[in-house]
């Protein structure tokens, strides 16, 4: 089925990859629901996570000038931690009540930062670890985490560059630990991998027009428009289980 509609698949791909971008906490939230369309869920598991590998090492060099090391580690080791164990509890859970739930947590809570503008979550360690434990659980089970990820690392009030080169640091160790995961677990199947390289392309793509957009646009648009996006991922998770 997939090979009948690539072409849709890699422009399908290349937004997601430009949204987030944008948003800053990676395509895979956009990613997976597309993949679904075409493949089975533990397939889209494994290609997303060998996707991500590449599509979080472009911007790394693409905004390598912004890093928050002390939030990669408060944030990242958790995430890494629990994105194993999430990958390992991805065979017994069922994949849709998970992401109903994920839906109403991030409806829920982006809702609530757009309507009390002066909410605040405290940078703290705590804070950071509780982030990086549920974003790392949410993408080894559900294969997206980054919009959690990405509410947590919107309380440090980070500038552009080093909110996006900072998320795709942690993503790119929980992308690592994920994958070595999911191949154990037989979700790499042989017969998708002439779409890594496609990814590579698309990712490079994405990244590149993504951060032209990211250019053109102020600090507090650049929040609205991670929660708005976030809102976004919600109701479509809500949606899809429905």
């Amino acid at each position: 089925m997939l090979s009948r509609y690539l072409p849709i698949f890699i422009i399908l791909s290349i937004i997601a990859e430009i949204l987030g971008t944008v948003g800053g906490f990676g395509s895979s939230v956009f990613f997976v629901p597309i993949a679904n369309f075409y493949l089975d869920f533990q397939s889209v598991l494994g290609i997303t996570a060998l996707y991500h590998v590449s599509s979080n090492l472009t911007k790394i060099a693409f905004f390598k000038k912004g890093l928050e090391r002390t939030v990669i580690i408060q944030l990242g080791v958790p995430a890494v931690i629990f994105v194993i164990i999430g990958g390992f509890l991805s065979q017994f859970f069922d994949p849709v009540i998970l992401t109903y739930m994920l839906g109403i947590f991030l409806v829920l809570l982006s809702l609530a930062f757009l309507i009390f503008k002066n909410l605040i979550v405290k940078p703290t360690t705590k804070n950071a670890f509780i982030g990086g434990t549920l974003s790392g659980l949410s993408a080894g089970i559900l294969g997206t985490g980054g919009a959690i990820r990405g509410l947590t690392l919107s309380a440090f009030k980070m500038n552009k560059d080093k909110f996006i080169a900072t998320s795709a640091v942690i993503d790119l160790g929980v992308d690592f630990s994920r994958t070595i995961v999911y191949y154990f677990n037989g979700y790499m199947r042989k017969d998708l991998l002439y779409l890594i390289p496609i990814l590579i392309v698309v990712g490079i793509i994405g990244t590149w027009i993504g951060k032209q957009i990211i250019n053109k646009i102020s600090q507090e648009q650049f929040r609205y428009i991670v929660l708005l996006l976030i809102l976004g991922i919600g109701l479509a998770s809500i949606i899809s289980t429905l």
